[in-house]
């Protein structure tokens, strides 16, 4: 008898996962979207808000010139 470190003789039965493939990789699929959603969310809000001041300081200096 041989010693394998593989639970799945195939690569078809890993991604089956003993019929219970669709549940375990939606949920890695699911988690994953959500772990991006937690980076880049908050990334594109820091944008926007850098942005939003970039406009506003520029509307601010440029109304301070022409008074």
């Amino acid at each position: 008898m041989t010693d394998s470190i593989f639970a799945f003789n195939s690569f078809a039965e890993f991604l089956a996962m003993g019929k219970h493939g669709f549940y375990v990789w939606l949920c890695f699929g699911v988690t994953l979207a959500i772990m991006l959603l937690n980076v880049a969310l908050p990334w594109l809000a820091r944008k926007k808000y850098l942005n939003q001041e970039i406009r506003r300081l520029r509307w601010e200096a440029q109304n301070e010139s022409g008074s």
